[in-house]
């Protein structure tokens, strides 16, 4: 990667934690799951930015999803097994 084109890597992590926001939180799409991690100091300290920290592109997901996950259902997989165990530890209510 060159330090002055294009953009910077995005730890799989981060992309992940991205998602698990969107999902709990309810929010429709990347596009505005981005917008609202710019603002929310809870989101960012989540995801590991700093206040001034960037935030990567919403079509920095999609990409990422594109071109790792597109014939497979790993994303899925490890998605939803991280879903299912923050429910069983009572952190995420299913119900509400």
């Amino acid at each position: 990667y060159s330090s002055d084109k294009g953009r910077p890597s995005i730890d799989p992590v981060v992309l992940v934690k991205m998602v698990f926001i969107q999902y709990i939180f309810g929010i429709r799409s990347m596009r505005q799951t981005i917008k609202e991690i710019e603002t929310n100091v809870a989101y960012r300290w989540f995801l590991g930015f700093g206040f001034d920290g960037k935030i990567p592109h919403f079509s920095t997901f999609g990409k990422n999803y594109a071109r790792r996950f597109r014939e497979s259902d790993v994303f899925e997989q490890v998605f939803y097994r991280i879903l299912r165990n923050a429910m069983e530890k009572g952190f995420v209510n299913p119900d509400v």
